[in-house]
């Protein structure tokens, strides 16, 4: 049998409840632990699939990382410059997808808007990750007004080609 590739496309509405699914698993296991009581629970709730939908319609760009039929990660900006969700199921971490689903979102980006500056607010267990990519902090942690825990960061891009 064939092995199966990693495939990156852009998200649909119908990919709505895959979407909710793996990141509120991810969400579970790396973020809730390091949140204020109840944060956690308001974070997930704000993560379901009518929330995954109407971000669709609100314009922000999905982009899914799939190995077969399994969705196994998923990058999101907002206004082509804001990046809300970067997840890869913990089965796949260490597997370079974060990195290639933030390369595919940004060069759409790039292509799309001519977006120079890109931002987002970590969370704790997040940090490392993004400083990988090329991140860098903006302020120290600091509780959001929905109440999460969070760092504030950047990455100027790349200019385009």
């Amino acid at each position: 049998m064939a092995k199966a590739v990693l495939r990156i496309r852009l998200g649909r509405p119908d990919d709505a409840r895959a979407i909710a699914v793996l990141v509120r698993r991810v969400t579970r296991r790396w973020i809730v632990p390091d949140q204020p009581p109840g944060a956690g629970l308001a974070l997930l709730a704000r993560q379901g699939v009518a929330a995954q939908r109407l971000r669709m319609q609100e314009g922000h760009r999905f982009h899914l990382a799939w190995y077969g039929n399994a969705l196994v990660g998923v990058a999101t900006l907002r206004g082509d410059s804001h990046l809300t969700q970067l997840f890869v199921s913990t089965r796949y971490h260490g597997r370079g997808i974060a990195r290639r689903l933030w390369l595919r979102a940004m060069a759409d980006a790039v292509r799309r808007a001519g977006t120079c500056r890109f931002t987002l607010n970590a969370s704790r267990c997040a940090v490392p990750a993004y400083l990988r990519l090329g991140f860098v902090a903006t302020g120290p942690e600091r509780l959001s007004p929905n109440g999460v825990l969070t760092t504030p960061m950047e990455l100027a891009a790349p200019p385009a080609a």
